[in-house]
């Protein structure tokens, strides 16, 4: 039975996320802007006609935003999470061979579906996420990973395909493909256009009828996995089982410059925390990990960059030991006198949580703690981020980010739940 992939692409995910609960916004135009408000991250398709570029710095589209009347958020990860999980929630009762590849992007194997239902069923798909999110969603179908990403782009900007778009048995597909760059193509990136270019490759087509062992001996295997794909060859299969990360980083630029230590360490201690969850979370353990703090790079003033690594005497995801080892590279790296902008943590040497040996000296009750903090990331899952924490985290966080448009979390925070008066609305209606 031949592969038939659909990749389930979200539209403009994050501005769609702030639209559901705000049904004024449908037809204007909206941003999302980055950490501290700075650049323009997401943007609706009527900011897109308004001339805003994605990655501008706010302040240089000040008049746009003014003139166009253009709705400004900061950017809200508790809710483009808890919608991006329920989008994955809803895709996996349609399909259960599915990839997460992104917060707002899944693979999903087709093969069992009639070829003459694909459309059809790619419809469904479609109907399924609007009506149980509220989320637009694109759809790519195709005999292959990277051929569907393209067919995917093409039910995105296309508006005639109504946001569906088949490249199985397509007998345009050669035109399509013509139709394409080649930079445009999954995969290919600086180095790989740049090597095509010279190569008199610029489209999807010229790297389609490519010689397959001259593109293998200059850009290895996944240069000609890419020539394979794209002659509708299988080289990439659902991976419902993606591998734990390696590495694991939690960074954040403080909303204004920090000068006093303590302030340093409650930000540095929270991202340490939040980067043992995901630990715990992946059901992994990490055997370094790294701190490291920087002054604004752009601002006047000495500058100072350090950053330094420990090794863990046992690995670990348990926050308070990750905190302990955190301290003493901190207290090792800060310096006073400086106006730092940045910290974060990076766990490293990453293992599954099944493959520690313990030693003759070991005096932690490791089961005990586990059990704490399966109870304390429950609760905080429940009742809203840091609800309990280490003292350390610190309860006044003077250094969080700026985000002067922050929406309210509606689905993972009690106080933030919308509140409907159905007396009020019924009168409304009589």
């Amino acid at each position: 039975m031949a592969t038939v992939f659909t990749l389930v692409d979200c539209n403009n995910f994050y501005a769609s996320c702030e639209k559901i609960f705000y049904p004024a916004l449908e037809g204007k135009p909206v941003i999302v802007l980055s950490n501290n408000d700075g650049c323009v991250i997401a943007r609706s398709e009527e900011a897109k006609m308004a001339g805003i570029k994605m990655g501008v710095p706010v302040f240089e589209i000040s008049e746009i935003i003014e003139k166009n009347k253009v709705h400004v958020f900061s950017t809200n990860y508790a809710l483009y999470g808890d919608v991006s999980q329920r989008v994955m929630d809803t895709l996996a009762e349609l399909s259960p061979e599915i990839e997460i590849y992104s917060i707002d992007e899944a693979f999903l194997d087709l093969s069992g579906i009639p070829l003459n239902q694909l459309v059809t069923f790619g419809k469904k798909i479609k109907q399924r996420i609007k009506q149980w999110t509220s989320i637009p969603v694109s759809i790519g179908i195709a005999p292959t990973k990277t051929l569907a990403k393209l067919a995917n782009h093409i039910a995105k900007s296309d508006k005639k395909h109504q946001g569906v778009f088949n490249l199985v048995n397509n007998p345009n597909i050669e035109d399509f493909l013509k139709s394409v760059q080649v930079e445009d193509v999954w995969g290919v990136g600086d180095k790989y256009t740049q090597f095509f270019h010279r190569s008199n490759i610029y489209s999807a087509f010229d790297l389609k009828i490519a010689d397959e062992n001259r593109i293998k001996e200059h850009l290895g295997v996944l240069g000609q996995r890419l020539v394979l794909e794209l002659r509708g060859k299988t080289c990439y299969l659902i991976d419902v089982n993606p591998e734990n990360k390696k590495e694991i980083c939690t960074s954040r630029s403080f909303g204004h410059p920090i000068e006093n230590y303590d302030e340093l360490e409650q930000a540095a201690t929270s991202y340490v925390s939040k980067v043992a969850q995901k630990l715990r979370k992946q059901n992994s353990l990490a055997q370094s990990i790294l701190i490291f703090i920087m002054t604004n790079k752009y601002a006047q003033g000495p500058q100072y960059v350090n950053y330094k690594i420990v090794k863990l005497p046992e690995p670990t995801n348990q926050t308070a030991e990750l905190i302990h080892y955190a301290v003493i590279a901190l207290k090792k790296l800060y310096k006073k006198g400086y106006k730092y902008k940045k910290a974060g943590a990076i766990v490293s040497d990453v293992i599954p949580d099944d493959g520690r040996q313990t030693t003759l000296w070991e005096n932690l009750d490791r089961e005990k703690n586990k059990k704490l903090l399966k109870t304390i990331d429950s609760i905080n899952k429940k009742a809203g981020m840091e609800k309990i924490k280490f003292a350390v985290q610190g309860d006044e966080k003077t250094w969080q980010m700026r985000q002067e448009n922050l929406s309210p979390q509606y689905t993972t925070r009690w106080e933030d739940i919308l509140i409907v008066d159905v007396d009020e609305v019924y009168k409304e209606i009589s």
